[in-house]
């Protein structure tokens, strides 16, 4: 009896999670940058039910399997680009994305989440491009959210007040004020006059975005740089850096709110099964036991 009590227990902290997953996301529709994340469940492994008969040289009778429930084991983030708008304030960058793979002399047809899978079940995933930023303890950070502005020393900085870099890996120190500059599709800052100031954003290119560890702060950090495939961005990949724009969140409003209710209907179902159980426990307790 107790193996379905267990089942919806499981039901209902997966829905929980989903749920808080969902929230999430709804609250970061208006957040730069955002990129939406999606609470994977799978089941735990099936056991195989048998009659014991209990007589001896006679074999167990199979019954059949079980499902023993799910768990919410990870959540993944989705990277697909989000809306590109105007804003017409020339701190604010965004970067348009579309980082193709060669394999056999062709393209790789990736699918709308970014992920191909061939004949063979090898996944690739597709390169994303990231600007490059350093936190306050000198850490080498990625980020998509481009609301920058100028710090109290005139360094090109986040939102969250993290330092953009350019292709020295050096803090970006514009020789202007930053209206009074333009920035080629390369990142590269040019003065009122059209000359080069010496200056370019990196822009970083990780090959298997899945091995980002999201930090808060619109911001991402790679434990293993080289196995994650990360790279300066390179003349040809199809990566352009806009001013005066800024990348929306990728989160869908209509789909997460049907997700929203969806986790919510099946987490008030298995209440309803944990309810039954608990009556049912109360009988063979309180009731049955005196008999």
């Amino acid at each position: 009896m107790l193996r379905g009590l267990y089942t919806a227990a499981a039901g209902m902290m997966t829905q929980q999670r989903i749920h808080d997953t969902v929230t999430q996301n709804i609250a970061n529709i208006n957040t730069p940058g955002y990129k939406e994340v999606n609470s994977v469940s799978r089941s735990f492994p099936e056991v195989l039910i048998g009659l014991v008969n209990g007589d001896n040289g006679q074999s167990n009778a199979q019954i059949g399997k079980l499902n023993t429930g799910v768990f919410a084991e990870e959540s993944l983030p989705s990277f697909v680009e989000g809306t590109i708008t105007n804003t017409d304030k020339a701190s604010d960058f965004a970067i348009i994305s579309n980082i193709n793979v060669v394999k056999n002399g062709q393209n790789i047809p990736f699918d709308a989440s970014g992920k191909y899978v061939d004949a063979q079940g090898n996944i690739t995933y597709q390169p994303q491009a990231f600007f490059t930023v350093q936190d306050d303890q000198g850490q080498i950070r990625y980020t998509r959210d481009g609301s920058f502005h100028l710090d109290s020393q005139g360094q090109l900085v986040t939102s969250a007040g993290y330092l953009v870099l350019d292709t020295n890996n050096k803090p970006i120190v514009p020789n202007a004020p930053i209206d009074q500059l333009t920035v080629d599709g390369q990142g590269q800052f040019f003065d009122g006059q059209g000359n080069p100031t010496g200056q370019q954003m990196l822009i970083s290119v990780v090959n298997n975005p899945n091995f980002l560890i999201r930090e808060g702060n619109g911001v991402y950090s790679v434990n293993n740089p080289s196995q994650a495939g990360v790279q300066a961005l390179q003349p040809g990949q199809e990566a352009e850096v806009r001013q005066r724009s800024l990348e929306s969140s990728n989160v869908d409003p209509a789909q997460s709110m049907t997700d929203l209710m969806t986790a919510l209907r099946a987490y008030e179902a298995n209440s309803k099964v944990v309810q039954y159980y608990d009556k049912s426990l109360d009988k063979a307790v309180n009731e049955l036991g005196r008999v």
